[in-house]
């Protein structure tokens, strides 16, 4: 959702901004996966994606812990188990670190819920 605001030409981007407009009081984290992927839009400069972000709200302060990353352990070995098994081609590892992170929440907004619901069925998804 927040890529959508960044990317030029991004589909979804009235939608991905209404939705997130809709859940501001309920407070905003950005992953700090989602942060680095947000980089080229800003030309590399987190002070400007950080300053971005902030005018929005969406908090980019909340830390990458070790709890996170034991949670991405557990959810990279389930999900490469699930994929060998269904010879699933694609291997979405930034995709799992933010399940892992949003787990900590309150649940992840995003366009593609079936690829988070496919990793971490319990995770709170919100689309747009």
């Amino acid at each position: 959702m927040v890529l959508d605001l960044v990317v030029i030409n991004a589909t979804g981007r009235n939608a991905s901004a209404a939705c997130l407009q809709r859940h501001l009081a309920d407070g905003l984290w950005v992953c700090p996966v989602t942060f680095v992927e947000a980089g080229p839009a800003f030309g590399g400069d987190p002070r400007a994606a950080e300053s971005f972000l902030h005018a929005l709200p969406i908090m980019t302060t909340e830390p990458w812990t070790a709890a996170d990353s034991d949670a991405a352990h557990r959810l990279w070995h389930h999900f490469e188990v699930r994929r060998r098994a269904a010879h699933i081609s694609k291997r979405p590892v930034a995709d799992v670190l933010i399940a892992a992170f949003a787990d900590r929440f309150q649940g992840i907004i995003t366009r593609n819920a079936s690829d988070f619901r496919s990793i971490l069925p319990a995770l709170t998804v919100i689309e747009s």
